[in-house]
């Protein structure tokens, strides 16, 4: 991801999260919470009356959510569409099936292509499972979503909220320490990418998930399978076992009188639709053709 001097643009350090990726997209599956995430969010998919022709399913292997997608709209066209060649790797073997599987023959309307492919507009449905946290400029990536929907397309995605580890950021500023991980947005200003980027009504809730574990140990060991620090303000050397002792036993401090540690994940979901677009009125106006067809149907309608 290019960094850019856009006013939306996070602190990230670009070349970590492609770490981060390319290690993910060694993993057997998905890391479990973006599987219960996809699971929470597909429960939404009734919301939209339409069956979309095409879905587009953005960072499908990791964001877990095809099998659901798949259900939801058997008779769709689903596309993939994941950031890096590791990942398209995965979510095309995903896809291969023995030849004497029924869902070989049940399914065979899923193409994967990269992110940077350019897509013709008209998909009715674009999927996104907790995957924006991980953009650079959530603004671009949405105004991206925007142009890759038909009008009237529906947008539905899901992503951590900054109150995501708290504690632990909190146990990070008492230490003195970086902090553990890169700010995420908080829901309201994503609302407003939304609008901003073109989209309509868009709706934003988040629920706060409290995950336990016996011990450090198993902890850092979930952390580890979900990412890692991305931020540029990490510390840039390489850390001593000793530190990592010093970690352990500051958060086995926090432990509940059960003896588990606790964290809180907050999961903002969002949705919006793209809009019948308007020419807006000057001396010359220049409209897409595209989208001059989709203001007539309109008007006729």
């Amino acid at each position: 991801m290019p960094a850019t001097d856009s006013p939306t643009a996070r602190a990230l350090d670009p070349q970590a999260v492609a770490r981060v990726l390319r290690r993910l997209a060694r993993s057997d599956t998905a890391p479990w919470l973006h599987t219960e995430v996809a699971r929470r969010m597909a429960e939404r998919l009734a919301i939209i009356k339409l069956q979309p022709a095409d879905v587009l399913d953005w960072w499908g292997f990791l964001g877990a959510g095809g099998e659901a997608l798949d259900k939801q709209y058997p008779k769709s066209r689903r596309v993939v569409i994941e950031p890096m060649p590791a990942l398209q790797g995965r979510s095309s073997e995903a896809q291969s099936t023995p030849w004497w599987s029924a869902r070989r023959w049940r399914r065979d309307r899923v193409d994967v292509i990269a992110e940077g492919d350019e897509q013709a507009a008209g998909a009715q449905l674009l999927w996104a499972n907790m995957m924006l946290h991980a953009a650079r400029d959530p603004a671009a990536v949405m105004a991206r979503w925007h142009r890759a929907l038909a009008v009237d397309g529906f947008l539905m995605f899901s992503c951590f909220g900054p109150d995501t580890l708290k504690e632990l950021r909190a146990l990070y500023r008492r230490l003195g320490w970086p902090s553990p991980g890169a700010e995420f947005v908080d829901m309201h200003d994503l609302g407003d990418m939304l609008m901003h980027t073109g989209f309509a009504e868009p709706v934003m809730d988040q629920e706060l998930l409290t995950l336990t574990w016996a011990g450090p140990q198993a902890l850092l060991a979930e952390l580890h399978a979900l990412g890692a620090n991305v931020s540029p303000q990490r510390n840039a050397g390489l850390r001593t076992p000793r530190w990592r002792a010093r970690l352990q036993s500051e958060l086995a401090a926090l432990a509940k009188p059960d003896g588990r540690l606790s964290m809180s994940f907050e999961i903002v979901y969002g949705h919006a639709f793209k809009p019948t677009p308007r020419a807006r009125a000057s001396s010359q106006t220049v409209v897409a053709v595209d989208d001059m067809r989709a203001m007539v149907r309109a008007r006729r309608r």
